[in-house]
C-alpha cells in the first residue's frame, strides 16, 4: 500500500466518527478530535502534495477522505456514482 500513514490518519478519522458515545457523552471535545484529525489530513497533504498521483490529490483536494481511504486500500479508483 501506498502511503501506509496517511491510511492510517483516514482510518483513526473513521473511528472518531464512529464513536458515538463519546460523542454523546461530550459533543464539544468529540468535535474537536474530528477538528484535529483533519488539521493532521491537511498537514499531511500539504506536505506530500508532489508525491501523491492525480487520483489522491483529487480526493484530499476535495475532502472525499472516505474515497481516499479506499483507493489507497485498494489502489483502485471506484467508477463515477459509486
Amino acid at each position: 500500500m501506498q502511503h501506509p500513514d496517511l491510511a492510517q490518519i483516514l482510518e483513526k478519522r473513521l473511528m472518531i466518527i464512529a464513536d458515538h458515545e463519546s460523542r454523546d457523552r461530550d459533543p464539544e471535545a468529540h468535535l474537536q478530535r474530528l477538528f484535529v484529525i483533519n488539521d493532521e489530513i491537511t498537514s499531511w497533504h500539504e506536505s506530500h502534495k508532489n508525491e501523491i498521483d492525480a487520483n489522491l490529490e483529487h480526493f484530499l483536494s476535495g475532502a472525499s477522505f472516505q474515497k481516499a481511504l479506499d483507493y489507497l486500500q485498494s489502489g483502485m479508483r471506484r467508477p463515477c456514482g459509486s
